[in-house]
């Protein structure tokens, strides 16, 4: 079976335009509910989490059914293309069942040396970031606009925005506190609206942990192509998720890398 004739990109397109419809629905309704999946702790998911995912599998079904897929509530499908589409439906559930329009949709596309096209959406207020080749660029309520990382040099000009204390263990906070104690400007629970702020260029650092691979591949991507630099804390790859240091370029890395392993 061959590939329908459409780009990547446009499939991703595609994709992020269902799972709006999908969710908008849900989103500030009254009476919306949300499971735990933990036992220990609080990781919710909603029906609008579910159609959403299932909404965007229905269009690679339609348009890549030899690529496989990781998605955060419905796991993997294997592909025969060795390129896999990396979905999380809605990051930042926890702001979305209050209310908060910093959650977003996560669409990434890769292939055994990491995501190399990527899309963070946020259906609430219009706004697609998108990056991958030859393309960084955003749309939203203001036109398109293409996507620039800043050159901010200095961890003293930097704004820095984290989920901490939220997630991490407190010697993982505390690597996060050095980096924070430097910065101008430290903002918390962002969610993946933070990636996308830095990848406009509103921001300069995002520092996490305990993330999975549907967290960080679109991120990577859409915040690479934007000029940006995006590792763990010992400047390798993340991939598959951990902890995440996105940096506005490879100086503020630098010196953001140096104060997180200062300990």
């Amino acid at each position: 079976m061959t590939q329908p004739d459409i780009s990547d990109l446009d499939v991703a397109h595609r994709m992020a335009d269902a799972a709006r419809t999908a969710i908008l629905p849900h989103f500030r309704s009254r009476g919306l509910n949300a499971e735990n999946k933990l036992a220990e702790g609080f990781d919710p998911v909603t029906v609008a989490d579910r159609a959403a995912e299932e909404a965007m599998r229905a269009v690679l079904s339609e348009l890549r059914p030899e690529d496989a897929i990781l998605g955060e509530e419905f796991g993997t499908r294997a592909g025969t293309s060795g390129r896999t589409w990396v979905l999380d439906p809605i990051d930042g559930t926890r702001g979305f069942i209050s209310g908060t329009p910093t959650w977003g949709v996560l669409i990434a596309l890769g292939d055994d040396s990491g995501p190399f096209l990527g899309v963070i959406d946020q259906p609430y207020t219009g706004e697609r970031f998108c990056g991958g080749p030859e393309t960084a660029v955003m749309t939203g309520p203001l036109g398109e606009q293409p996507l620039q990382t800043r050159a901010t040099a200095g961890l003293e000009e930097a704004i820095l925005f984290t989920t901490f204390p939220e997630v991490g263990t407190p010697e993982e906070r505390a690597g996060f506190e050095r980096v924070a104690a430097r910065v101008r400007l430290t903002r918390y629970g962002m969610d993946c609206y933070a990636y996308a702020l830095l990848a406009a260029g509103q921001v300069d650092l995002v520092i996490e942990a305990g993330l999975n691979a549907y967290d960080i591949q679109a991120p990577i991507a859409v915040i690479e192509a934007a000029g940006g630099v995006v590792t763990n804390w010992q400047g390798d790859p993340v991939h598959q998720g951990g902890q995440v240091i996105a940096a506005a370029n490879p100086d503020l890395h630098r010196a953001a890398l140096e104060r997180l392993n200062a300990g």
